[in-house]
């Protein structure tokens, strides 16, 4: 590979690691809180894309009628930026409400099989749904795609844009955990639930909050993968989400600086493998997997003990 096939490799690798550390947040915050690893959270992420196709043909027009020129195209995609929020984080509090609450106290591998049984349930439910049907559907140009030059490397704005809007989202949760008190509250119940209710902690209000927060997140990735590779159905979260799990893992589920960082190596080792051959590219995630297990189980930052998300 010359330079810039490899610098271009390596923002095509950035991009798909951002859209992985969005749903690999929401994996790893819930682990860090409830020790559960909740396989439905790809998904979220589908619910995410679906609500933003929604979105386009519902108030596309309309929004269109009432700006011009890129003004349009701005406020529409932050419209649907909301609304992809809104869908993945409420889609995660239904889950959280009826399907894992009510096993809370039960062992673990109970709410494991359940979160398997709300993926299929998603899945299988959305194609059965006229409205939406088991088939592809093209995902609409929201923004006009143009090219730029970074050296050698051409970069699209799709790049910058899924870049960008999983950097402000990352840095929003940082200062969310870090400095505020439902913050606090997070790191306080991961690390000991039942002094923290003695504390006063409202539990299930910081859980559902967790689920609301991952959620959201994941509902994004999923207006982002839309625009990104433009295509949507049904069952495009399960891979996504097997990947960004592996990447929680391999960065150290339950630490949210771990998630990031093992989502941007995965995006760019499966970019550079996919480069060499396809078949290569979707399988390397689980040759990741078995190798991290087997030599780092606790993921390359490690878990950590007192502070997990």
């Amino acid at each position: 590979m010359d330079i810039s096939t490899i610098l271009q490799q390596i923002f095509n690798g950035l991009q798909l690691g951002s859209i992985y550390a969005l749903i690999a947040l929401g994996y790893t915050m819930v682990y860090g809180i409830v020790r559960l690893i909740n396989f439905a959270h790809g998904d979220f992420y589908m619910i995410g894309a679906y609500a933003s196709y929604g979105l386009f043909f519902a108030i596309g027009t309309l929004v269109a009628s009432s700006f011009s020129g890129p003004t349009a195209a701005i406020v529409l995609f932050l419209i649907i930026l909301i609304g992809s929020m809104i869908s993945g984080g409420a889609i995660a509090l239904l889950a959280n409400q009826f399907a894992y609450k009510p096993l809370r106290n039960k062992p673990r591998l109970s709410s494991l099989i359940t979160a398997i049984g709300v993926s299929m349930f998603l899945e299988y439910f959305l194609s059965a749904l006229p409205v939406v049907g088991p088939s592809y559907r093209g995902f609409p140009e929201l923004i006009k795609k143009a090219t730029y030059n970074f050296g050698p490397a051409i970069v699209s704005n799709y790049v910058l844009l899924d870049l960008g809007v999983a950097a402000v989202l990352m840095i929003f949760l940082t200062v969310l955990v870090k400095y505020t008190k439902i913050g606090k509250a997070m790191r306080a119940v991961s690390q000991d639930k039942d002094a923290a209710k003695l504390m006063g902690i409202n539990i299930e209000s910081v859980i559902a909050t967790t689920f609301l927060i991952g959620g959201s997140f994941a509902g994004v990735a999923g207006l982002l993968a839309g625009l990104t590779y433009p295509r949507i159905y049904p069952y495009m979260g399960i891979l996504p989400g097997l990947k960004a799990f592996i990447a929680a893992v391999l960065g150290g589920i339950g630490n949210i600086p771990g998630a990031m960082l093992g989502s941007y190596i995965m995006g760019i080792v499966e970019t550079f493998a996919t480069a060499m051959n396809s078949l290569i590219g979707e399988g390397i995630a689980f040759a990741i997997l078995i190798i991290v297990l087997l030599f780092r189980p606790q993921g390359l930052l490690g878990e950590k003990v007192a502070d997990k998300i």
